[in-house]
């Protein structure tokens, strides 16, 4: 079952952050400061912004050097004291759920917006066109029929990691709620029989804005994409559409933090001066399709300048905690994910004891009605288990998942690509959830069916079972080129646990399903 958003994210950035005195202290090492350079934490939608940084720092001398993290998880690590002395400055793309956070509004001491970008709806414009839609008059409740009617279909990021996600989930439930003011958890409550049919059309999830566009465009399988108005304006063939009804804005301010020395509050004084001159401010519109904040700088071309409501945040962390966990749990389509794990002789030892804790900390991250199947291998797979975590009763389906976790031995040679194929055999069309395999090996394939045959089994599946992705985890001797390559012809991504930790891979991938 999901854990309430604090917990969860709390658990995601810990282990995200390194689990081990060995890895914080390299963590340390390449994070040290250096003179004339801000340690930047930032939105993952900022490394879009390399022009900007480049410009900055021929016209200041200050090097921006940014760690990219979701927005939610990157709040975590502010509260969770694992900011201090690593990182300089924090630049989110709002500060909205930071402020709802006392342990972590403590830590800033000043905060400046540099731009501003609206959620918003990027439809197919055959789509558009067919739903009859006159785009600056669209309402949330426009786009709840045309899911309803069957005529919509749309991707999202996952609101637990990705502030789009979350504004965009706060936008629909204001405005489908018909609050006034900020959301209540009577709102919410109010809402709720209405969100489970808007979510209906939900068919694309991701943890990071720049995977869902590949996604989308790869897959070609939905209609639109919910996201901030500057990515949408990245992506061709879509209409963007901001709701007459109104909209949650980010506003990425540059924040100074409590940790801070005065000569690094003024270098970023410097920055923020920069950012905000009319130059910095057209080069930011112009690239990015970000709105400026300075009046004298128009928007960039393509940019609707119409006024739209502007909707407030959920006023305590309560409600914000409240809203995601029904999402999670009620609202969004179930999750179906095979975990295919390499339990081949050479995982003997520290390597199957780290699979098998990050494995039981990974259950306290399961929904309600989500179907997990562990599919340990080494010469060919080993057994099959799956279970369902029902809301009828979710801890006996956690209980189950950890006995097979437990259990779990190594011995054998290493057959990734034969096992592969059991999954995707197992997993058939995927019905109606997110479905996905992660797969975790720390060695190259060594037996059965080799990357070729398997290339030639996937090109063959049926058009419903390719758009399965699989997730590959880089991990103890395993070949990066390989992974990267099953990544690379299912639509999936890699995710690296030799630079960080097992767990924190695991975690992260939990955006994606």
């Amino acid at each position: 079952m999901r854990r309430l958003l604090a917990l969860a994210l709390g658990t995601a950035a810990l282990l995200t952050a390194c689990t081990s005195a060995a890895q914080d202290t390299k963590a340390e090492t390449d994070n040290a400061a250096k003179p004339g350079t801000l340690r930047v934490l930032a939105s993952s939608e900022l490394s879009d912004m390399t022009p900007v940084f480049d410009q900055v720092r021929k016209n200041t001398g200050i090097t921006i050097r940014p760690t990219y993290m979701g927005t939610l998880d990157a709040v975590d690590l502010l509260a969770k004291g694992k900011v201090d002395g690593q990182y300089d400055a924090l630049w989110l793309s709002s500060n909205d759920y930071l402020r709802l956070r006392p342990d972590a509004a403590k830590k800033v001491v000043s905060e400046t917006p540099i731009m501003s970008s609206p959620v918003a709806i990027g439809v197919k414009t055959a789509t558009v066109t067919a739903l009859g839609w006159t785009p600056d008059k669209v309402t949330w409740s426009q786009i709840e029929q045309a899911v309803q009617d069957g005529k919509l279909t749309y991707g999202m990021t996952d609101p637990a990691r990705s502030n789009s996600g979350f504004s965009t989930l706060i936008s629909v439930a204001s405005a489908l709620s018909g609050a006034q003011s900020a959301l209540t958890d009577a709102d919410v409550t109010k809402a709720t029989p209405r969100l489970k049919e808007f979510f209906k059309g939900q068919k694309l999830t991701s943890g990071s804005s720049g995977w869902l566009a590949t996604a989308y465009q790869r897959r070609g399988n939905v209609d639109a994409l919910l996201n901030y108005e500057s990515v949408l304006k990245g992506i061709p063939g879509l209409t963007v559409i901001r709701p007459s009804d109104g909209v949650v804005t980010a506003d990425y301010p540059l924040t100074s933090l409590a940790s801070t020395d005065a000569t690094t509050r003024e270098n970023v004084r410097r920055v923020t001066a920069d950012l905000r001159t009319d130059a910095v401010q057209r080069l930011i519109t112009t690239r990015t399709h970000r709105r400026p904040v300075v009046p004298s700088v128009p928007p960039a071309s393509g940019l609707d300048t119409s006024r739209r409501r502007e909707l407030p945040f959920p006023g305590s962390q309560s409600v914000a905690d409240g809203l995601l966990d029904s999402y999670e749990n009620k609202l969004r389509r179930p999750s179906r994910t095979v975990y295919v794990l390499d339990t081949s002789g050479s995982m003997d030892g520290d390597r199957l004891s780290r699979l098998k804790e990050a494995l039981t900390d990974l259950t306290g991250d399961f929904r309600q009605r989500e179907e997990v199947t562990l599919m340990p291998f080494g010469s060919g797979v080993k057994s099959v288990k799956t279970h369902v975590v029902s809301p009828s009763d979710p801890q006996a389906g956690l209980d189950a998942i950890r006995a097979d976790t437990k259990a779990l031995s190594a011995d054998g040679n290493t057959a990734i690509y034969t096992s592969l194929e059991k999954a995707y055999e197992h997993l058939g069309t995927g019905g109606d959830t997110f479905t996905s395999i992660v797969l975790m090996t720390d060695g190259e394939n060594t037996t059965g069916a080799k990357a070729k045959d398997f290339d030639g089994f996937y090109r063959q599946l049926p058009a419903a079972q390719r758009e399965i992705p699989v997730f590959p985890i880089l991990f103890g001797d395993s070949d990066k080129a390989e992974l990267q390559h099953i990544a690379e012809l299912t639509g999936g991504r890699l995710f690296d646990a030799q630079q960080g930790s097992l767990d924190g891979a695991f975690e992260e991938i939990r955006g994606y399903q």
